[in-house]
């Protein structure tokens, strides 16, 4: 019960989803005759669902969305992205190696999104990285999501940890404010979908490759 928990968010930190994210979004846009966005309009929004990104294209094309014509392109959109998982999506460099450490030493790992429960599950099995966690919780897991505590501390119980001995691991805002929320420690990476530096979010600590997460670290930040 007391072994640390190292808890991933997943787009942006875990895996590197954008290219397919935009892919299905440009499809569904394309059903409602707008052009084409590029990965540097909209990779900033990936994880923040495909509703928003689905808004900001239309929004960008200069087009008003009804919220019927939203569900619509929603589903489009959640469809598309489904049937071709996992895609080109892949691990961030390092990740694998990482993962092996923290067993190693007797860590647990989890996954806590704001990406669907069943689309996560999916993506993971499509990698082979399910078995690796003890728990993945995604949006529609509790009646919260991140950044709401709820949602980490939700997914810790899930794992079979403590919070005490939890540290958070993400690219993002969202991932920041829930650790802060649920008072655990937090580490950013640089390498994910924010539109500001991680660094800026206040992370307990950052780390420019996955090379840089070791046990020994996430010791020291639980010691803090």
């Amino acid at each position: 019960m007391n072994s640390p928990l190292v808890v991933f968010d997943l787009d942006g930190t875990l895996i590197d989803t954008a290219h397919d994210l935009v892919a299905s979004l440009n499809h569904t846009i394309g059903l409602a005759g707008l052009e084409p966005v590029t990965y540097g309009d909209l990779t900033y929004l990936v994880g923040h669902g495909g509703q928003v990104m689905i808004k900001r294209a239309f929004a960008m094309r200069g087009r008003e969305i009804s919220d019927g014509e939203l569900a619509e392109m929603l589903t489009a959109f959640v469809d598309h992205y489904a049937e071709a998982m996992p895609g080109v999506s892949t691990p961030f460099p390092g990740l694998a190696e990482a993962m092996d450490r923290l067993a190693g030493a007797g860590h647990r790992l989890a996954v806590c999104t704001n990406k669907t429960e069943g689309l996560a599950r999916r993506l993971l099995e499509g990698l082979a990285l399910t078995p690796r966690f003890a728990a993945i919780t995604g949006g529609d897991t509790f009646a919260v999501r991140k950044p709401d505590a709820e949602h980490l501390l939700g997914t810790v119980r899930l794992a079979g940890a403590e919070p005490k001995r939890t540290v958070m691991i993400g690219d993002s805002l969202n991932d920041m404010l829930v650790a802060r929320n649920a008072g655990v420690p937090s580490i950013g990476v640089p390498f994910g979908y924010s539109d500001v530096p991680v660094a800026d979010l206040d992370p307990s600590h950052v780390i420019a490759h996955f090379d840089e997460l070791t046990p020994a670290l996430v010791e020291e930040l639980l010691a803090r």
